[in-house]
């Protein structure tokens, strides 16, 4: 899986787009939006398994920010972190609402220049990982997505789920083990060589 692009841009800073789109300019908002649309509606998907409910979450989480850009303190939160917050708080609320736990397989890529063999494996192992993401209780889920999958720092984690490093640092090492648990005995069935890490 290819990570995102850097949330770091080269470009003005995220607390100046979101000042000048509160001032009314409307490339501020464009902006904003192709820097943190992908990146939202990853952590969503990851979090919900379904594009629409992802996409939902997408649109509402930008809502919020468009709605508290004239109210932004600069030397708060980071427009990032932010958005990772209130993501992640829509996708529990929508996790807690839905309890009927149902798990959707990813998506198998198509490519014509891999074998069947190697395209089931691959697809075995995408829904065996998406299974056991689905399975951890919801704040390990996120902070295994942010960690590992959105390559954000455990402070930074901390700091979207509004908790200590420490109490991160215990999510990350009971998720870690929960899937170990569930995947590990499953190497050779998956298709995976080597001894786990």
């Amino acid at each position: 899986m290819r990570p995102l692009p850097s949330s770091r841009s080269t470009g003005p800073a995220d607390t100046d787009l979101l000042a000048a789109y509160a001032a009314g300019d409307q490339s501020a908002a464009r902006e904003l939006t192709r820097r943190f649309t992908p990146r939202i509606f990853a952590v969503a998907q990851r979090m919900l398994h379904d594009p629409a409910e992802a996409e939902d979450v997408t649109q509402e989480a930008m809502l919020r920010l468009w709605r508290i850009a004239p109210n932004w303190q600069k030397n708060g939160a980071k427009v990032s972190t932010w958005l990772y917050r209130i993501t992640s708080n829509l996708c529990v609320d929508r996790l807690r609402k839905r309890r009927e736990h149902t798990t959707d397989a990813i998506p198998e890529m198509a490519d014509d220049t891999q074998g069947v063999v190697t395209r089931l494996e691959e697809s075995d192992r995408a829904a065996a990982l998406s299974a056991a993401l689905a399975a951890l209780p919801e704040r390990q889920r996120l902070a295994i997505v942010l960690r590992h999958m959105e390559e954000r720092s455990n402070p930074e984690i901390a700091e979207i789920m509004e908790t200590s490093i420490e109490a991160v640092e215990s999510l990350l090492t009971r998720a870690r083990r929960a899937l170990a648990a569930e995947l590990t005995p499953r190497r050779s069935e998956l298709g995976l060589a080597g001894e786990p890490q």
